[in-house]
């Protein structure tokens, strides 16, 4: 159903995806927090449907390659948010490329989180405007040295400078982007995924002096700043006249994390965990002129994945070539036509995830798998939340052939997604869209350095990870390794301010495409430069650094790869 143009002719709906980081169900005064004040958003929610049994990842890569995608991140490649598996497949199409290819724009102001080099950056994967940050933002291995005031963005693939505070900063893009997709009568997708409120805990400090005393005051001022942005955002949509048919979806990435200590919403645990706060989020959805039911709680159990096929229903918009969905089209639902969805068996599942040895990808049953108000969690716990919303009583020994059977659904599953599990999506080397790359120790295979501290205790293991790479070009190829970013002007085995863990570093070491070769590190020097001749295909590039005694000390941890052109 689209509205009408003054043409009389149906005008395509506009698509406004709004995602917070790091926030949970309980982080919102309209389900009931005690003492954060969110009005704005609390408005939202009484103008929208709202999707009160819907769940994403519990971290926040997999959760973004399911929205874009509409397919489960364990077929997708997207499983984490380091450890080389972070890249969607490429035969997996994605929401800006389908809404692109039917006359949308489609623009990004915000996180990505699934890639920061050709052919995974947003700019490949359809967005025709992207404001963007690398890695999961702010001090991580990418953007170590970034901060939330008066930091830098990408524009494009171009790096600029941006005014003030970064929250402030992205709304002000996205509406200003709007803004013109109106005056040129253009529809558009627009996707505005938060850095905030994930660490580093940042916010001017008049949003967080109301909080003080009550813990984590910065990350409530950045929720507080969140709802005030969502209030300015609201009065452009209605002062514009795209209030009406603008489809809005507000939505967070994860469960909770800094504010589940204040309050939860009855939910078990947070953020990572396979209990329902660590992946039961809040979703509203609202489109005045959509024909939408009334605006209340819809109770039926929706998942992330439902995402895009709904807004293509809604939309008119064909699905693009490539693997089915996972999720389904929650229109009938949202339209008032259906009050429930056909029988279905949901399973949350990523990995690795924060603090585990084994980095090596998800395992089988480390999972929770939802049927009805049922939650099969690591195989063996079974939660009824609809009597137990805390998830605090274990009824598995009671029901025996529940779990039995809700495990023999997932062992189906997992049998269709367990044989890709190691098969790696590659960065690409030497490729006219991108040359020079730059590497960092986020994307090194079943290792864990996405940190601005992993890189200062030099984390990663005394060789850190390979990178897998699609060499797209033969040729000679210039390599230089760096301890530090190359944005500091620190030695190999210097250190830096405020200090890391000074490596004594006299060698360095790649392995590449069949070659192994060492070069020397002069005392004092910035950086170990190698030339090398690599032919065409895929390849794991393996870089690291050693002592003068052929000790190995630990993973480069900043590469830039650049093919010389003849």
């Amino acid at each position: 159903m689209f509205a009408l143009c003054a043409s009389g002719i149906a005008a395509p709906p506009n698509v406004l995806l709004v995602l917070v980081d790091d926030a949970g169900y309980g982080d919102f005064s309209c389900h009931g927090h005690p003492f954060l004040k969110t009005p704005n958003i609390d408005r939202l929610h009484g103008e929208s449907v709202r999707l009160t049994d819907f769940h994403v990842a519990p971290m926040c890569s997999p959760t973004r390659g399911q929205l874009m995608t509409g397919c489960h991140g364990l077929r997708t490649g997207v499983t984490s948010v380091t450890a080389g598996r972070t890249f969607l497949r490429p035969e997996f199409g994605t929401a800006p490329q389908m809404f692109g290819a039917a006359g949308y724009r489609t623009g990004i102001f915000g996180k990505w989180h699934l890639g920061d080099n050709y052919p995974h950056r947003p700019t490949d994967k359809g967005f025709q405007t992207a404001v963007w940050a690398r890695g999961w933002g702010f001090t991580s291995a990418p953007e170590f040295s970034n901060t939330l005031l008066n930091g830098t963005m990408l524009r494009g693939t171009k790096e600029e400078k941006f005014p003030g505070y970064l929250t402030d900063f992205c709304f002000d893009e996205a509406m200003t982007w709007m803004r013109e997709r109106k005056t040129k009568a253009e529809p558009f997708f627009c996707y505005l995924p938060l850095h905030a409120a994930h660490t580093p805990h940042t916010v001017p400090e008049k949003y967080s002096a109301p909080y003080t005393g009550k813990g984590a005051a910065n990350f409530f001022g950045m929720m507080a700043n969140i709802d005030e942005n969502m209030g300015r955002l609201d009065a452009f949509l209605r002062d514009s006249g795209l209030r009406e048919n603008t489809i809005v979806m507000f939505l967070t990435d994860n469960g909770g994390t800094a504010g589940v200590k204040a309050f939860n919403a009855g939910l078990r645990a947070g953020k990572v965990t396979y209990y329902d706060g660590g992946h039961r989020v809040p979703c509203f959805v609202r489109w005045p002129a959509g024909g939408l039911r009334a605006p209340g709680d819809v109770a039926a159990l929706t998942q992330v994945q439902d995402v895009l096929p709904t807004l293509l229903d809604f939309c008119g918009v064909k699905k693009s070539a490539g693997p089915d969905f996972d999720g389904v089209s929650l229109a009938p639902l949202l339209r008032g036509k259906a009050d429930a969805l056909p029988d279905r068996t949901l399973v949350v599942q990523f990995g690795p995830g924060f603090g585990q040895t084994d980095t090596s990808g998800p395992k089988k049953f480390e999972c929770a798998v939802l049927w009805n108000q049922w939650r099969l969690v690591h195989g063996t716990e079974l939660y009824d939340v609809r009597a137990d919303r805390a998830q605090e009583r274990d009824v598995a020994a009671a029901n025996p052939k529940l779990v039995a059977d809700l495990r023999r659904r997932y062992e189906a599953w997992w049998s269709g997604v367990e044989p890709r599990l190691r098969d790696f999506v590659p960065i690409s080397l030497g490729a006219a869209a991108e040359n020079p790359v730059m590497l960092t120790s986020s994307d090194w295979q079943d290792a864990y350095a996405d940190n601005a501290n992993h890189i200062r205790n030099a984390a990663g293991g005394p060789r850190g990870g390979p990178w897998n790479v699609n060499i797209e070009r033969a040729g000679e190829y210039e390599i230089v390794l760096r301890r530090w970013p190359f944005d500091l002007d620190a030695a190999l085995d210097g250190n830096i301010t405020p200090p890391g863990k000074a490596l004594p570093i006299a060698a360095a070491k790649l392995a590449i495409a069949g070659q192994e070769l060492t070069a020397k590190a002069v005392a004092g020097a910035r950086e170990a430069v190698f030339r090398v001749k690599l032919p065409k295909g895929r390849a794991q590039f393996h870089a690291w650094f050693q002592d003068a005694e052929g000790r190995d000390l630990s993973g480069a941890f900043f590469v830039k790869v650049t093919r010389l052109e003849k």
